[in-house]
């Protein structure tokens, strides 16, 4: 049986935006994999790339040179309908921002990537939607708006949202940049119970002890991957190449 591919797989990534007469190196020749169930942190200051790298990884941005696969379908190529399809089949975001809408009930903004996937996985069958949220912690929320949940169960809401169509990737920007710390920590001790369960997560975070939940760092600069390393482990510096401007 041959072996399942990564659910990423980045080869040479470039990302060159023109301002006028200049070109700005936002990545500058990155080489990732991830495998199938990891939980990994990118970090990085701002500029550094890590923005820039997550709109390519959810499909949102194409690189300008190199190769991208999610999951074993090469990314590289597809027309924006191809890349809408493959975000709605494969992809879960989380925003720092939770991004409900006000007036909707938590079942209902966890429905929404439902009618947006075209694919008919959900067809004819009973909503995934409540299940999700109670995997949560949230199967008695079901019927309440936003502004009658907390911070920390708003974001529980917008996980859900990220996992009713059953993707094969999680990405989470800044997940807990709105939150107090106790409700961070609960947020990440989601994430990881998530996790165990096979589904793998990529966050970025400027947290240090955000990242720590994660089982591997990668630190970027200057568009470069600079560091990449188990958590706990002694991180061995990957040498950069000379700076390029970077966004």
């Amino acid at each position: 049986m041959q072996p399942a591919p990564p659910v990423i797989r980045l080869e040479g990534v470039t990302r060159v935006y023109s301002t006028g007469e200049n070109a700005v190196h936002a990545l500058a020749g990155i080489d990732l994999v991830i495998g199938t169930g990891e939980m990994v942190a990118i970090m990085g200051a701002s500029g550094s790339g890590k923005s820039t790298l997550m709109n390519i990884l959810g499909c949102l941005d194409n690189p300008t040179a190199g190769r991208y696969e999610l999951d074993g379908v090469s990314v590289t190529g597809l027309s924006r309908n191809e890349l809408a399809d493959l975000r709605s089949r494969k992809l879960g975001f989380v925003f720092q921002g939770f991004n409900l809408l006000a007036r909707t009930s938590a079942l209902e903004n966890v429905e929404l990537p439902l009618l947006y996937d075209r694919s008919g996985r959900f067809v004819g069958k009973e909503s995934p939607a409540p299940a999700a949220l109670r995997r949560v912690g949230l199967g008695e929320r079901l019927h309440h708006v936003p502004s009658e949940l907390s911070g920390g169960q708003q974001q529980r809401v917008a996980i859900a949202r990220a996992l009713v169509t059953s993707p094969s990737l999680i990405l989470a920007d800044e997940p807990t940049g709105n939150l107090d710390s106790r409700t961070s920590i609960e947020i990440m001790a989601l994430f990881q119970e998530l996790n165990t369960q096979g589904i793998t997560i990529v966050l970025v975070t400027h947290e240090p002890d955000i990242a720590e939940h994660a089982h591997r760092i990668i630190e970027m600069r200057d568009g470069r991957i600079v560091r990449d390393a188990p958590v706990g482990a002694r991180r061995i510096a990957i040498p950069a190449a000379p700076a390029e401007n970077a966004a």
